[in-house]
């Protein structure tokens, strides 16, 4: 996530390069051994079924529990009845506000119908996929928000059939507290399955379920190159990379601040681009430093070190217009304003994920699902052309029609000519009988016939 030397030509105004990348960004599952491996699993999967399934389990996931990976709820209490009151309070609430933030936005996805020309009656509704498939991630870090984001949000959109699945990466068991979190956003049937063998075995229906009409949530290269191969036969959610942090500061930021919001997302893994643009040379030169001091005493520093080596910039720019044209070109994932005018910013940028204005607001917290927001969102520039998973996702606008009698000249002569033009003789057809029952009085007959 960082400027090409095209990016650079495009630019109205100066932006001094203060450290970037000397290297492409190239997602991960942009490998040929990832889509090699994937396409052959999915292969399998297809063609074997639920074996194949148990196999890729046994083998990659240490499963020993045989054809049965649905987890119980009495299963699902013992697992989880550990878990420290404290976390689940946290979880609870994090579940509670992205349902709210997405009951909220469904609110305002209304269906209408009304008039376009007198006699033409046009609408749209908004109806819920049939079956949503969830994938939540349990790697390196429990990502525990994930639930709340997928299976909870779907919820909210009203998706009659949820499936999820989590791999058994805890000895032989699924994360606790990813069950918990699936729980408590509404999960009804868990499966302990993870990589592809679950995108696979979702999208195929072998879970003694439908088959996914959706597949959401994250997960490593081979689970986002198998969402990729899916697609067509399946819906997703977004394409997405490592996760990508960018902030715009100017000379009122704080250095310290900067730098650890910067951090919070490289520690994700070590190829997530973090950037800084600024106006403030001053700034710059700050968080820098700042950074090193923090990465010192930072017990992920191996992995936010290597994220911020390899994958960090800082740039510099003559003026908050310019400032706004690198966000804009590089796309982030996530981006902060740090300024002393945020309205600006919040009126003038148009490619980002999501955005987080002042410093009482923080990705963490929408990472975290404290603020309600969806945190699947596009990567890879992604969002010049789409938006983040939201309950509008899990819904689709559906339009219909009716017409009067007395409409039919307004609609079928011009169809009648175009078709002709096109030489499409069948649809010219279809509209000159509905012109020829009217002219020749049939149509009032019709309209009698009991």
């Amino acid at each position: 996530m960082h400027l090409t030397p095209a990016d650079k030509t495009r630019l109205t105004g100066t932006v001094t390069v203060v450290r970037e990348p000397n290297r492409p960004d190239v997602a991960a599952q942009s490998d040929p051994r990832v889509i090699s491996t994937v396409s052959e699993m999915l292969s399998a999967i297809e063609s074997k079924g639920l074996e194949a399934v148990r196999d890729y389990a046994e083998r990659l996931d240490g499963w020993s529990g045989g054809m049965d990976f649905e987890i119980t709820p009495a299963e699902a209490d013992r697992l989880t009845a550990g878990l420290p009151a404290d976390l689940r309070e946290a979880l609870d609430a994090g579940a509670e506000r992205t349902r709210r933030f997405a009951q909220m936005q469904r609110a305002h996805l209304t269906d209408f119908e009304d008039e376009v020309i007198p006699g033409v009656v046009c609408g749209q509704k908004y109806v819920p996929v049939g079956t949503v498939g969830a994938y939540l991630p349990a790697g390196r870090f429990p990502l525990l928000a994930s639930a709340f984001m997928t299976v909870g949000v779907a919820r909210a959109a009203g998706v009659p059939n949820i499936v999820s699945c989590t791999p058994p990466s805890n000895n032989g068991h699924v994360h606790p507290a990813v069950l918990y979190s699936a729980r408590v956003s509404g999960a009804e049937r868990i499966f302990a399955l993870g990589g592809v063998q679950a995108l696979a075995a979702m999208a195929f229906g072998l879970l003694d379920t439908n088959p996914a009409d959706m597949l959401v949530g994250a997960g490593n290269a081979f689970v986002a190159e198998a969402k990729r191969q899916l697609y067509g036969k399946v819906g997703i959610d977004v394409l997405a990379g490592p996760s990508e942090v960018a902030v715009i500061a100017d000379e009122t930021a704080s250095a310290a601040m900067v730098a650890a919001d910067l951090l919070a997302q490289a520690e994700h893994g070590p190829t997530s681009p973090a950037c800084l643009v600024t106006t403030s040379h001053r700034l710059a030169t700050e968080v820098e430093a700042e950074i090193d001091r923090q990465l010192a005493g930072l017990a992920t520093r191996e992995i936010a070190g290597a994220a911020w080596r390899d994958w960090g910039s800082i740039y510099v720019a003559d003026s908050p217009r310019t400032a706004v044209e690198v966000m804009d070109a590089l796309a982030p994932e996530h981006l902060e304003i740090l300024t002393a005018d945020l309205d600006y910013y919040l009126a003038n940028l148009t490619n980002y994920g999501s955005l987080f204005l002042g410093e009482w607001s923080t990705v963490a917290y929408a990472d975290k699902g404290m603020s309600g927001t969806n945190h699947v969102l596009p990567t890879g520039r992604g969002s010049r052309y789409t938006e983040g998973l939201s309950v509008a996702r899990f819904l689709k606008q559906l339009t219909y029609q009716r017409a009067t009698r007395e409409a039919t000249e307004a609609q079928a002569g011009p169809v009648v000519t175009i078709a002709g033009f096109e030489q499409m003789p069948a649809h010219r057809d279809s509209a000159q009988l509905r012109l020829d029952l009217i002219r020749s009085g049939d149509a009032d007959r019709l309209a009698a016939t009991p």
